[in-house]
């Protein structure tokens, strides 16, 4: 007993020495510790890459919430901006067919106007007689002052109506036309109404029922009955807006507008002229529609 117990003795303060001259680690390098630990433990956890919660450990940030909506938002948008590109593209390719069709249309119609004119012409440039035989509002426009003739037949002036209305035509509803016509030219108002109304009565489905209700609404619009001409002549342009007289109502719709002290619905009418007909406007009424608009003032 007495040997061992200062072996003992000496063994202990051995195995103190050691303990007590060691330094404990300082705090940075107990988390670069802990640091190592934790790497070693997520490539067991995760091999496939750390979770967003241990992002902060490396540069790139794993994708969040938010950015995933925000992208998503811009997907959308860009999508619907390639919707309205496509629905746009539809629109406009439509609206070219139909200007296209609209325009060889118009080309068929002019062709087939200068057709009629050339066709009507004598091939040795006409003759007194066959000048006589047409009704005189094919001979000149009655939307402008008309020229004056050499045969006394077919002169549009107020001073004798007898000598055109003696003339007899192959087709009744000219001359019926015509009659009222040359009435109207020589002033007489009343008599060229009540004679343009016969003619539409009986001859309802001819061409020149356009051309005798837009003279009478020009008769109306004449005598100072401002109110009466335009509700024959607005009357005329819906009955047939295909009438050949149509666009002349529209225009003198306007000008009795103005009569009535209405320069907006002037406008209307020479705004639904032009948007209507178009190209296919006259070329002596157009004349007559550019000073009508800057008197009303239309915009």
């Amino acid at each position: 007993m007495r040997f061992h117990l200062p072996l003992l003795t000496a063994l202990a303060a051995l195995a103190f020495v050691p303990a007590a001259a060691r330094t404990p680690p300082t705090p940075e390098q107990r988390i670069d510790r802990l640091e190592k630990q934790v790497r070693q433990v997520q490539k067991q956890v995760f091999p496939k890459g750390q979770p967003a919660d241990t992002a902060g450990f490396v540069d790139d940030p794993a994708a969040t919430q938010d950015s995933v909506n925000s992208l998503g938002a811009r997907l959308d948008s860009i999508e619907r901006q390639m919707t309205d590109l496509v629905r746009a593209s539809e629109e406009n390719g439509n609206r070219l067919s139909t200007m296209e069709a609209e325009l060889a249309r118009l080309r068929a119609d002019q062709d087939q106007r200068l057709r009629a004119l050339e066709n009507a012409v004598p091939a040795g440039g006409g003759n007194a007689d066959s000048a006589a035989a047409q009704p005189a509002a094919d001979v000149a426009d009655d939307s402008v002052a008309p020229p004056p003739k050499p045969k006394p037949k077919v002169e549009r002036t107020r001073s004798d109506p007898a000598a055109a209305t003696a003339t007899t035509f192959a087709d009744p509803a000219e001359g019926a036309y015509d009659e009222g016509y040359q009435l109207w030219n020589a002033g007489k108002y009343d008599a060229a109404i009540a004679s343009l109304r016969k003619m539409v009565a009986a001859y309802p489905g001819h061409r020149r029922v356009s051309w005798a209700n837009n003279l009478i609404g020009r008769a109306l619009l004449d005598k100072g009955q401002y109110r009466a001409a335009a509700e024959a002549l607005l009357a005329n342009y819906r009955s047939n807006k295909d009438g050949e007289r149509a666009p002349d109502s529209l225009y003198y719709l306007g000008q009795a507008s103005m009569k009535l002290g209405q320069p907006a619905q002037a406008c209307k009418a020479y705004a639904e002229l032009e948007n209507v007909y178009g190209a296919t406007i006259r070329p002596a009424l157009r004349q007559l529609l550019t000073p009508a608009k800057a008197e009303a003032k239309c915009k």
